[in-house]
């Protein structure tokens, strides 16, 4: 009854039983699991907390990545966040949490996978900096993850999460649609706006190259968190100020599936490709393979 595959579907059910994203996705995730409501909404609360305390984690200035390529850059932003900048405050806010969510993913620590790790700070950086901001609830932000599920279960169903697949734009890309469609459910917007803002986040990002130097989730993909939080945040507010999406949702993702089919292997998580064969790039990861050969 609540099932959709397509964006289209889920605004007509949306339209029919007269509820927001959120709830169709909670009645979905029930048809389909045979778990309970309360079941359910526990285990997106416990998803919260982690993302929490993965932020938490993050923002320790003496944290350092497995690799040795990131920490503490996330803690240099909260810092630089009070004093006179270019962003403001709650624009750097999405990008230090964001920041920290991944570079605790690269230490090894705890983290939630929204949609893959290496785009796991994305959503989190988003909705924590917006409810420190705004003052939304625990109850709206476990919401605006059901909002949030909705949008990735549509790209994985019609395209990719997996940047082996089809590049950071399958992993970064969805994580930014998720959290633009979220950002604009807590700020009171349809769902067709939902579903603009993550169309316009996808848009952004199309054609993104999955490149990790040395194989490792840290160099860009860290910073690349920090880049694409706030690209979907602006496209978030794009969608609340009355832009539309000229391509619809579906397109979108379309679009972005058959960008990954045609990208050559190198781009795709190979670490053969972009930033992983530049010089520097090339003389860390023969560090690396000299360390391990030891």
């Amino acid at each position: 009854m609540y099932q959709f595959r397509k964006g289209t579907e889920l605004l007509n059910l949306c339209q029919r039983y007269e509820l927001n994203i959120d709830e169709i996705m909670l009645r979905c995730e029930i048809e389909e699991s045979g778990q309970s409501r309360k079941q359910i909404w526990e285990l997106m609360q416990d998803n919260l907390q982690v993302m929490n305390d993965s932020i938490i984690k993050g923002l320790d200035p003496d944290l350092k990545s497995a690799g040795g390529l990131v920490g503490g850059n996330a803690s240099k932003v909260q810092f630089y966040m009070e004093k006179d900048n270019l962003c403001g405050k709650t624009v750097l806010k999405v990008i230090a949490y964001a920041l920290a969510v991944s570079e605790c993913n690269a230490a090894m620590g705890k983290i939630v996978a929204a949609p893959t790790a290496g785009a796991s700070g994305i959503l989190p950086g988003i909705l924590v900096a917006l409810s420190e901001e705004k003052g939304y609830s625990q109850e709206e932000l476990i919401k605006s993850l059901f909002v949030a599920a909705a949008v990735g279960k549509i790209i994985a169903t019609n395209a990719t999460l997996s940047g082996a697949e089809g590049g950071c734009q399958a992993e970064c890309g969805s994580a930014a649609s998720m959290a633009a469609a979220a950002a604009v459910f807590l700020a009171g917007g349809s769902p067709q706006m939902s579903l603009d803002a993550g169309a316009i986040a996808l848009k952004g990002l199309l054609g993104l190259v999955c490149d990790p130097v040395a194989g490792l989730v840290e160099v860009p993909c860290s910073k690349r968190n920090g880049n694409t939080a706030a690209i979907a945040l602006t496209s978030a507010d794009m969608a609340l100020a009355g832009i539309k999406s000229f391509l619809p949702f579906d397109e979108v993702v379309e679009a972005m599936y058959r960008i990954g089919k045609i990208m050559v292997a190198d781009l795709r998580e190979t670490a053969a490709g972009g930033c992983a064969i530049t010089p520097t790039a090339l003389r860390y990861a023969e560090q690396v393979i000299t360390q391990q050969n030891d």
